[in-house]
């Protein structure tokens, strides 16, 4: 597997090529290109009107935002980076890549103080390599299940906290009515590494061990991901767990056609967004342990490299200040449901919507990817790359050892 995608390609074409911002000047404006990530039905529209906004504002500077979404987001990125055409600001999850091979800027390096200290400091370390933060956090979300009130009582069946309990209410909701998927399961490229997560940590097991090094072929994962394929062959989950992605199984989960699903705090309104009503409860994640986990998930946004003047890099900062207002940004995170990663923009939201203040707490104590390892892009394709091909009847513990050999040698 690569261990430095694009360093050499990027050392001729950094030293050759002038800024993005640069090249792309319109007129006596600053043009600052973002390419973005689509979160759900509301993204496109709200980067429009910051567009709109920003630019009003901004005579002077011209900024382009292009919202991609998750399943080509990564495509994309690559692909104009390798033909020497990175964008000067990036929303993505992963970062540790393209920072190992010296592509991005530090993130105090065009993030204003007053912007850089509303950030909540857990959420920065995130972000931190060898002492130094090269991202910000955009946005975050916490997991749960989420279970379908109506089909479990016609079933007949409690809310399942262990696996043993999960696995027998799968059976019964099954035996209540064949045409209900009782699980929902999403092994695709859009997160499947979610799901190593869930499973992994619930057994004792996860992507590193006690001291931070990769883990990832542990008896505890093995036997994690083994269970989990075990409920798609018993026929307890959606049938196509590879391609249906977490919206595809939150839009059946509105339909009433999946009984329980692991998904972010963002459903309710995705749900609503899609003009379904579910009479829905949250519970925590079925656990093989003594403890359950909730996974928390943190999206960054990080500043390419591409060797701008202070009159671009003030710019950019610019950028960072309005959309970190604290109510352009407490809007932003409310618009689809998600969780805020400032202090203030955790206030407004908690006292926005009183469910969304329980979340702020769980979101804290959730346990986070290992994405400030330079190896994490290859671990998180890794792990999908595992769980779908023991989809097809592959050895998951002869999967798992190929996949440590080659991220750990």
């Amino acid at each position: 597997m690569k261990k430095r995608v694009f360093a050499a390609l990027m050392a001729i074409a950094m030293a050759a090529s002038m800024s993005t911002a640069a090249m792309a000047a319109d007129g006596d404006k600053t043009e600052i290109n973002v390419i973005a990530a689509e979160y759900g039905q509301n993204t496109k529209a709200w980067w429009a009107d910051f567009v709109k906004s920003f630019n009003a504002d901004n005579p002077d500077i011209n900024l382009n935002v292009e919202v991609v979404s998750w399943n080509d987001i990564y495509t994309v990125v690559n692909t104009r980076i390798q033909g020497n055409n990175a964008p000067d600001i990036l929303n993505i999850d992963v970062f540790a890549d393209y920072q190992a091979d010296g592509l991005l800027l530090p993130a105090q390096d065009y993030v204003s103080e007053e912007t850089y200290a509303k950030m909540y400091p857990s959420f920065l370390e995130q972000s931190e390599v060898d002492g130094t933060v090269w991202a910000v956090p955009d946005l975050a979300s916490a997991r749960a299940m989420y279970y379908n009130k109506d089909i479990l009582d016609a079933a007949g069946v409690e809310v399942p906290t262990t696996w043993e309990e999960l696995t027998a209410a799968c059976k019964a909701i099954k035996e209540y009515d064949d045409s209900i998927y009782p699980w929902g399961i999403d092994m695709t490229t859009d997160e499947g590494q979610a799901a190593f997560a869930y499973y992994t940590w619930n057994n004792g097991g996860g992507f590193v061990d006690e001291n931070g090094d990769w883990a990832l072929n542990s008896d505890a994962n093995v036997e994690a991901i083994e269970y989990a394929i075990g409920l798609v062959n018993d026929g307890y989950t959606n049938s196509d767990p590879a391609n249906d992605t977490r919206y595809d199984l939150q839009d059946m989960f509105g339909a009433g056609q999946v009984a329980m699903l692991i998904a972010p705090n963002s459903l309710p309104t995705y749900i609503a967004d899609g003009g379904h009503e579910v009479n829905f409860g949250v519970a925590s994640i079925p656990t093989n342990t003594d403890e359950s986990v909730s996974a928390g998930v943190m999206d960054r946004f990080m500043c390419f490299d591409n060797g701008y003047s202070d009159e671009e890099l003030a710019a950019i900062t610019k950028f960072f200040d309005y959309f970190y207002d604290d109510e352009r940004y407490s809007d932003w995170v409310l618009m689809e449901g998600f969780l805020p990663a400032t202090i203030a923009g955790g206030e407004t939201v908690a006292a926005a919507d009183e469910d969304m203040a329980a979340w702020v707490d769980i979101v804290g104590s959730s346990k986070f990817y290992p994405t400030a390892k330079a190896e994490w892009a290859d671990v998180k394709q890794g792990v999908i790359d595992v769980e779908q091909r023991a989809l097809l009847g592959e050895n998951v513990k002869d999967l798992l050892d190929e996949l440590q050999s080659d991220i750990a040698g």
